[in-house]
């Protein structure tokens, strides 16, 4: 990317934003400056006794044991979104939410849902032999629903193979240096360049015909459609009955790829790349998953037959809800959510966080029997068809759209609880300081006598938060489409069943969590976020988090403000701590991509970008450095995300603007 002279027009508004970062420091400072509500009278009562007594449930074996018992029942057969076998998981979740005190409810819409029809992929080999591939695991990963890419059209390669590595832009330009032709081929593709409708995308811009993509272990199914929610009711919900667009409009066609795509394993990818001739392949480019060594990245002279078909059809998810109603601002929402589809059987995606979703539901019914109720109401979330790009939820939040946004305080969002060791945890900045202190509160689970702060400090040399700017689960459409808070939590940083067949209950035992003690830890800091936000009198935002997050992003110097004390109504002071994050939204939302609202966390449409916050901006940078000129664009959304921020502020402040500043 070219770098911007001393005559580029964007550093006077970077200016700006300097001193907008500033009016938000000094206006939410203001805010917060000497506020301590005074404690209940009754020391029995107060929210810190439920906070200790939430916790003390998880001391005993019965927490762990109950989270094993229900992945264990979750998990005994396989549960794809839209299919019979989904409707007893649902049924499962919903009997387990329904305790005293806690009103359950089921919303179900229709989508376009994507499942295989027909899939083949054969080998023709120059003396006239022909090779038909696996294209699932061994049987003995048990009984599952075929291997596919969800929304991949229909289609047939008969064509040489080509391997691109991970498909990355630089990839194909090594491959253009090695005179390696891309049109007309059937690439072969190692996972990990990117989202995988973008990578197989990029492939069909450059004139392949399809894509082959494998994993290192099992087969990685997954979906391929691009954006979020259903297709058909893009900003609104998918009804009975309701509005659809017709698949043949530009506006869905744009959703999904121009070809087919298919997943297989790393033993059918060697297969193919033996038989490879042409150049040599960079070495760099086998990674650890690849056995062989010194293969040729064609293109042929193999020739492969593929062939996919798809059956797309309208299939009735349903969201199941547990809600607990606030008795002192019943109409303020901390949503807590999880998903319960899965591509197989799905202990670790989703259904460890299921468990921890109905382990604290069993917590909460213990409050409540004890008395407690919470100050704000609680909602718990299973989300369906989040595979299939985050159906359940967004459908759910497109519906509530204008109540969310009023009401909604925070989404916690859990999706794998428990991949692994090791504590992580993403969230908009103003709960940072929350996250810290519920930490320090949580027995680590693998560290005797440590708490889950202490060992997360001492592996990361310091508190790492990462951001939202990816769109890889359902937290998105609650903060890049609505604006709300939100935080994302989880043990492990990855694992390498993935959207696999084994991904079973017995790799969990094994491999993910033998005792479950990680999975109590995803419980009690889930629960405890989810209890101050639903009873501290004032919300625990701290928006300082938020200025500081903006300024490192623009390396901007520190500026000292004069700290002032202000006295303001409670219930006023949380409004504009809940709704500045809504001030970050623009109505007209990223240019070509309307449905992404949020202008500091939304994904950046460049998929390969090191960029993961003001994606406007990142995406007009994008196409400058592919077109001429692009500098008006590229100043035009820095004049927005100064907007924005110029509207948080306001918000914090709780004034309309009536003179210049």
């Amino acid at each position: 990317m070219p770098s911007p002279s001393s005559q580029n027009p964007t550093k006077p508004s970077l200016f700006i934003l300097l001193i907008l970062l500033s009016f938000l420091f000094y206006y939410y400072h203001t805010l917060h400056t000497n506020l301590h509500p005074s404690s209940p009278r009754n020391p029995q009562n107060t929210p810190d006794h439920y906070r200790n007594l939430f916790l003390h449930h998880s001391l005993s074996s019965i927490s762990a044991s109950t989270i094993s018992a229900h992945l264990r029942r979750l998990t005994l057969h396989p549960h794809l979104a839209g299919t019979p076998s989904a409707a007893p998981t649902a049924q499962y979740v919903l009997r387990h939410l329904d305790l005293p005190g806690i009103e359950t409810l089921v919303k179900p819409y229709q989508p376009l849902l994507s499942y295989p029809a027909h899939a083949s992929l054969a080998l023709h080999l120059p003396n006239g032999t022909v090779r038909s591939l696996p294209l699932s695991e061994h049987p003995t990963a048990g009984a599952v629903f075929p291997a596919y890419h969800a929304y991949s059209p229909s289609g047939d390669a008969f064509a040489e193979a080509v391997y691109v590595n991970q498909g990355r832009e630089e990839d194909y330009e090594r491959l253009e240096e090695l005179g390696v032709r891309i049109r007309g081929r059937v690439v072969v593709m190692r996972r990990g360049g990117g989202p995988r409708g973008r990578v197989v995308e990029a492939a069909a811009e450059r004139g392949a015909e399809a894509v082959v993509m494998f994993t290192e272990a099992g087969v990685e199914r997954g979906t391929v459609m691009m954006g979020l929610g259903d297709p058909l009711t893009p900003g609104w919900a998918a009804g009975v009955g309701d509005e659809r667009l017709r698949l043949e409009d530009e506006e869905v066609k744009e959703r999904f790829p121009r070809i087919p795509s298919m997943p297989v394993s790393v033993d059918t990818a060697e297969v193919i790349l033996r038989e490879l001739r042409g150049p040599e392949v960079p070495e760099e480019w086998w990674g650890p998953q690849l056995r062989i060594r010194g293969g040729r990245v064609g293109s042929g002279p193999v020739i492969l037959n593929f062939t996919y078909r798809e059956d797309r059809k309208m299939a009735t998810i349903q969201n199941v809800f547990g809600v607990i109603r606030g008795q002192e601002e019943p109409d303020r929402y901390v949503i807590l959510g999880n998903h319960r589809d899965a591509w197989t059987y799905g202990a670790v995606d989703p259904n460890s966080g299921t468990a921890v979703l109905l382990e604290i539901a069993r917590r909460l019914g213990v409050l409540m029997h004890s008395g407690w109720r919470p100050r704000r109401t609680i909602v718990l979330c299973s989300w369906d068809a989040e595979e299939f790009g985050m159906i359940g939820s967004t459908e759910w939040v497109e519906e509530n759209l204008a109540s969310l946004g009023s009401n909604a305080v925070a989404y916690l969002n859990v999706d794998c609880a428990v991949q692994g060791p090791g504590f992580f945890a993403s969230a908009t900045p103003q709960l940072d300081s929350l996250l810290v202190d519920v930490t320090k509160k949580v027995k680590d689970p693998d560290s005797e006598g440590m708490t889950v702060y202490q060992t997360w400090v001492s592996k990361s040399g310091g508190i790492s938060i990462e951001r939202l700017g990816r769109a890889d689960s359902d937290f998105s459409a609650f903060l890049h489409h609505a604006g709300i808070p939100s935080i994302d939590l989880y043990y492990g940083e990855a694992f390498p069943v993935y959207h696999t067949a084994f991904d079973s209950y017995e790799w969990m035992k094994v491999h993910g969590d033998p005792l479950f003690r990680r999975h109590v830890a995803v419980a009690d800091i889930w629960g405890l976020v989810a209890l101050h936000l639903a009873d501290d009198p004032v919300l625990p935002f701290n928006h300082l988090s938020y200025v500081a997050q903006l300024r490192q992003m623009q390396e901007l110097q520190d500026h000292k403000n004069t700290e002032d004390s202000v006295q303001l109504k409670r219930s006023s002071l949380n409004d504009r701590l809940m709704l500045g994050e809504r001030g970050l939204l623009d109505a007209e939302g990223l240019k070509g991509r309307s449905w992404f609202k949020h202008l500091v966390y939304s994904p950046v449409k460049d998929y390969q970008s090191k960029l993961s916050f003001f994606p406007g901006i990142a995406d007009e940078i994008y196409r400058a450095a592919k077109t001429a000129g692009g500098q008006s664009s590229i100043q035009h959304e820095i004049w927005r995300v100064g907007r924005a921020i110029r509207r948080a502020a306001m918000v914090l402040r709780g004034e309309l603007i009536w003179r210049e500043n």
